[in-house]
């Protein structure tokens, strides 16, 4: 499994959908569950596997303190190809992104440059791997890089399931530290010094810890953070938004924090 660079860090408020409903809040008791048995409701919930996707979409990326948004197509062939193209607001096309199964191409039309590479020359570029299958799942608000093989810890938080790859208790610490956010109840955050040893050791077992917020009703994915504790890197996506049952309860509204 790649690291969370996978993630096209955008913000997708997808226009295409005409209709949606805000997913729940929930502030009630939950019955504790095993990891096991919410994976086995979260499979029977995640029916929707269309070969083709298509969107349009708003996306907004805020780059610290200033803003820019831009219209933009998604097309998607799943384990084949995702094509992006990018417009500003004077409707010209001024960037196309296609990635492959093993490749990257990015054409920039207002500067007039390109780049191709395969996923290791695009690390070395970018600092960032696209990984076509998480990007996928990403798309049809599923558990992104959810292993049903693995074994989860299961936990509840704000009136929802979360489940946390069962790494060491110290990385997934280490993962609460790193991250933008502190969900761990009653937790207490690393020395600076102990933090830097259990990342080393982290890099030797190339750590990663995921977690997934899991809505009680349905059992679908409200969110999904993916910590690379070798790289340092973090993904936070939230599906704050599906549409009703005529577009399948897909996400209409994405954020990636």
């Amino acid at each position: 499994m790649k690291g969370p660079a996978a993630l096209i860090t955008l913000v997708l408020l997808f226009a295409s959908c005409k209709s949606g409903r805000p997913l729940p809040l929930l502030h009630r008791d939950l019955p504790a569950r095993s990891g096991d048995r919410i994976i086995e409701r979260m499979l029977v919930a995640d029916t929707i596997h269309p070969r083709y996707y298509t969107a349009k979409a708003n996306v907004d990326i805020d780059m610290g303190g200033s803003s820019r948004g831009f219209k933009a197509q998604v097309k998607s062939v799943r384990d084949s190809a995702a094509w992006i193209s990018i417009v500003p607001a004077l409707g010209i096309e001024v960037a196309r992104i296609l990635i492959t199964t093993d490749s990257v191409k990015m054409l920039d039309k207002l500067h007039d440059q390109y780049f191709l590479g395969d996923s290791a020359r695009t690390r070395k570029k970018f600092g960032l791997q696209p990984d076509l299958t998480l990007f996928q799942q990403a798309l049809l608000g599923t558990a992104i890089g959810l292993d049903p093989q693995e074994k989860y810890r299961s936990d509840r938080e704000d009136g929802q399931y979360v489940l946390t790859s069962k790494e060491r208790r110290k990385f997934i610490r280490a993962a609460e530290d790193i991250s933008p956010g502190d969900t761990l109840a009653h937790d207490r955050d690393m020395g600076e010094r102990r933090l830097e040893r259990t990342l080393r050791k982290a890099e030797e077992r190339e750590a990663i810890v995921f977690r997934y917020w899991v809505e009680p009703e349905s059992f679908r994915v409200t969110r999904v953070q993916i910590v690379d504790l070798v790289r340092d890197q973090t993904a936070d996506v939230r599906y704050e938004e599906r549409g009703g049952i005529e577009q399948a309860y897909l996400p209409i509204r994405i954020q990636d924090r």
